[in-house]
């Protein structure tokens, strides 16, 4: 899977995708910190990666459409999280990566569970 981690995501993040087979690129190495969210989903579809964040606002479905991305998954962490919070939601990402593509769809991913969201007309 192509994968692009948003710049709230570091290196063992990236690493972790990596060992389990994805292409992997990151905001940060690619110098697009602190650009636009509609910067970032554009450069994405044109890349056919699915942006993986902890930011929020990709969650937000009336702030986009799934099928404006080619594919997103928001990892939604606890109040106070821990490193090993992350790297739960993370396996539980890296597990549905397996059986599933997430391509034009939004999954909201915790740990142990993902909820899948993608519009009627995207098909």
């Amino acid at each position: 899977m192509n994968l692009k981690l948003d710049e709230n995501l570091g290196r063992q993040v990236a690493e972790l995708f990596r060992i389990h087979g994805h292409d992997v690129r990151t905001v940060s190495e690619e110098q697009l910190c602190a650009g636009t969210d509609e910067n970032l989903i554009q450069v994405c579809r044109t890349e056919g990666r699915c942006l993986v964040s902890l930011d929020l606002d990709f969650g937000n479905p009336l702030l986009s459409k799934p099928k404006e991305f080619a594919g997103i998954a928001v990892l939604r962490l606890p109040r106070k999280p821990s490193p090993d919070d992350l790297l739960e939601t993370v396996g539980t990402l890296i597990n549905a990566l397996t059986r599933e593509d997430p391509m034009r769809k939004r999954w909201i991913v915790q740990k142990g569970r993902i909820r899948v969201y993608q519009d009627q007309s995207s098909d």
